[in-house]
């Protein structure tokens, strides 16, 4: 199928075939009829895009903020690696989608079905069922197109909560604008529109409402005073997008005592407090299209708000849209000024930045019989990779699960640089199996891991997906005859981990690893080489300074992500298991104690483990650190000997017969000489790096403390 990407990096648009995605539980498979480009998002992106380093900097203060910090704790080298890759990830626009359902595993929905959702432009879309709506028979699909759009206006006029009669100013009369002065008019309000743009201003009369344009000279507060009657407006919705602060200051002043303003789109927020003291006036930011916006329970959930609470939701807000619609109350005819074909996406986002008069610009899709069979096209063949080149063929042919941040950037660089051949890259979505099968030389891109199960030609699969997959993969990789590198941690619960162990001991010829990559790392190395020159029993103190997650984050969620103790302490636990040498005899966890300001209390644990020799690990596991101070510590106390390493940096030695110091300009964490010896040990029929029963001990330790530290 045909899906309309932009690079963050250079601004450019592009349009490439990409594997159809997969409809999961309470989502619906759509073949799009067509989209509609919202053209303040998409232009601020593609501007955003096309900016050089130093302005996408000021663009985002915050963001730079970040990435200081990250230079004083990992370094420069690290930090431009990671900054990089960000701007390399693809980026699917658009999310105003229309088209038929072919394939429905959610309640409501059937196949054949026409709906509105947020999907992107791209020929096949899967959408959570909270985000996507019906559409009644008497709306075509180029007016459902605007649904969403309008469902933006609408929020903000349920948030200005109009009545019959009264007058509302809207400031800025692009799309936003002029549907919502078409909602203001149904709702029975008198309409005044401010816009720079006569051609909009025409728009806007001929929807029933009156106009001024400051540009043209015409004294807006003197029409808005005329246009009240004298009392002042009774609401403003601004749908304007602007740096400047006068919409808010003028919408202030026109508006009569305690009056509502309402911002839907972008301005400047520097407010003038007399402005709003003296009136009482109230001022609220919108949020996208109604409740749910941003509520992953909501939006990937699909768990509804009780209609007896929350009148109105995302989802409502579409359905009250496309009655307006139905009803005539909504004409978006006059709104489209241009179309394309998808296959001339790339030309519609340039015409957001050419400075050509543009409003409604609708893509239009081949007919959703025909994209039917597309639905189970779920692999593309990558034709750049034919030019790439490859090692003879022998062993360590992968496919990899998932093509997210860490994939793309560690993972993957990693195995191509062992000399693994890249066989094929699976993504949910399909488009970051695109953009990163194309970048690093893959034959194919999948949507469906099955795909990768079942090829004869890989015998070597990578899974660096979410971490509740990972059992599940694990054990259908093995069961397909292949070797594993489960990118940690392995698994969620005992009872997975018992059921791979057996899976993984009757088949003694497939490797199964997991990455604990730090033990590789060259610091790790010089350290375990010191260490295994002492007999004594030795203590090691690893300190963490994890940074904090929100609570709803995924990886906090235990039947997701597991939570933060399985999905990144595990790496310490490795690591101390390592540099002992000797099996771990006994483990214990204890998090903070219980306090309202704090909704998760596992990622700030401190756990002990006690190994075979005598040896204590005490592992500091925290969240409520500073970002300025080094993420990770390993300190090392034997024989009268200690060693400390810095965040993977600088190791230093005390009392070390020839050794001080080993230090490094760049962070390295192990991660290429893992795949190395990973790859290697496949292809020469060696022992795995790490054995079986060891990655089994520290999964089976590492559940473990994470139950011990929720007590």
């Amino acid at each position: 199928m045909k899906q309309l990407l932009q690079s963050l990096k250079t601004g450019a648009t592009d349009v490439a075939d990409v594997p159809a995605p997969r409809a999961g539980k309470g989502q619906v498979l759509v073949a799009t009829s067509c989209t509609l480009v919202s053209a303040g998002t998409e232009r601020m992106l593609v501007e955003f895009g096309k900016s050089n380093l130093i302005d996408k900097a000021r663009q985002q203060p915050d963001k730079v903020k970040m990435v200081l910090e990250k230079v004083r704790t990992d370094g420069i080298a690290a930090t431009l690696d990671a900054v990089r890759s960000k701007l390399d990830q693809p980026l699917a626009l658009g999310y105003c989608n229309v088209g038929k359902v072919i394939e429905s595993h959610a309640a409501g929905f059937a196949a054949g079905d026409r709906v509105v959702s947020n999907g992107p432009h791209a020929g096949i879309v899967a959408v959570p069922q909270n985000l996507c709506a019906r559409i009644p028979d008497g709306v075509s699909d180029d007016s459902a197109a605007f649904t969403v759009l309008s469902a933006i206006g609408l929020q903000g006029i349920r948030l200005a909560a109009p009545t019959l009669g009264e007058c509302v100013v809207v400031t800025g009369l692009g799309l936003i604008g002029l549907l919502t002065v078409q909602m203001l008019r149904a709702q029975g309000c008198r309409v005044m529109g401010i816009d720079f743009d006569p051609e909009r201003l025409a728009l806007a009369r001929q929807f029933g409402a009156e106009t001024v344009n400051p540009g043209a000279g015409e004294d807006v507060l003197a029409r808005a005073a005329a246009f009240s009657r004298g009392r002042g407006v009774d609401a403003v919705l601004i749908t304007a997008s602007t740096k400047s602060n006068e919409p808010v200051s003028q919408a202030a002043r026109m508006c009569r005592k305690r009056g509502r303003i309402v911002l839907v789109g972008v301005t400047g927020l520097e407010l003038s407090r007399a402005d709003f003291y003296e009136k009482e006036l109230s001022f609220q930011v919108s949020c996208s299209y109604g409740p749910g916006r941003y509520d992953p329970a909501y939006e990937e959930g699909g768990q509804d708000y009780p209609v007896g609470f929350v009148r109105w939701t995302e989802q409502r807000n579409f359905e009250a849209v496309l009655d307006m619609m139905a009803a005539g109350s909504i004409d978006t005819a006059p709104l489209v000024s241009h179309r394309f074909d998808i296959d001339d996406g790339a030309r519609a986002m340039n015409l957001l930045t050419s400075g050509e008069p543009s409003l409604g610009i609708l893509l239009n899709y081949p007919a959703p019989a025909d994209q039917a069979n597309a639905a189970v096209a779920r692999r593309v063949a990558l034709p750049e990779a034919a030019s790439v080149s490859r090692p003879a063929t022998s062993p360590g042919r992968i496919g990899v699960l998932g093509a997210g941040n860490y994939a793309s950037r560690v993972l993957i660089p990693a195995f191509k640089a062992a000399g693994a051949e890249l066989h094929t890259l699976a993504s949910a979505g399909g488009v970051s199996a695109v953009h990163f099968g194309r970048k690093f030389g893959f034959r194919n891109a999948v949507t469906d891991s099955e795909e990768i199960f079942t090829d004869p030609q890989i015998d070597t699969v990578v899974i660096a997906t979410r971490h509740d997959a990972h059992a599940r993969q694990v054990l259908a990789a093995l069961r397909a005859g292949k070797h594993v590198f489960c990118e940690k941690p392995l698994c969620l619960t005992p009872e997975e981990l018992a059921e791979i162990e057996a899976e993984a001991t009757a088949r003694p010829g497939q490797h199964l690893m997991v990455g604990f990559n730090r033990r590789f790392a060259p610091h790790i190395v010089k350290m375990k080489a010191l260490l295994d020159t002492v007999a004594e029993p030795k203590s090691f103190i690893i300190t963490v300074n994890a940074g904090d997650i929100p609570a709803d984050h995924w990886t906090q969620d235990p039947d997701v992500g597991g939570g933060r103790i399985i999905g990144e302490a595990c790496h310490f636990i490795d690591l101390a298991r390592h540099l002992a040498g000797h099996k771990i005899v006994s483990a214990s966890a204890i998090s903070l104690g219980a306090h309202p300001g704090q909704p998760i209390r596992s990622d700030k644990t401190s756990m002990t483990l006690e190994f075979a020799d005598g040896s204590v690990a005490s592992i500091h596991y925290l969240a409520n650190g500073h970002k300025s101070f080094p993420k990770e510590r390993i300190e090392a106390f034997a024989a009268g000997r200690v060693l400390q390493l810095d965040n993977f940096r600088t190791l230093k030695g005390w009392g070390w017969k020839g050794f001080s110091r080993l230090g490094s300009t760049k962070q390295d964490k192990g991660q290429q000489a893992f795949a190395a010896a990973f790859i290697k040990a496949i292809r020469d029929g060696a022992p795995p790096p790490i054995s079986r029963e060891e990655i089994v001990e520290v999964s089976r330790v590492t559940i473990d403390c994470a139950a011990k530290a929720l007590q």
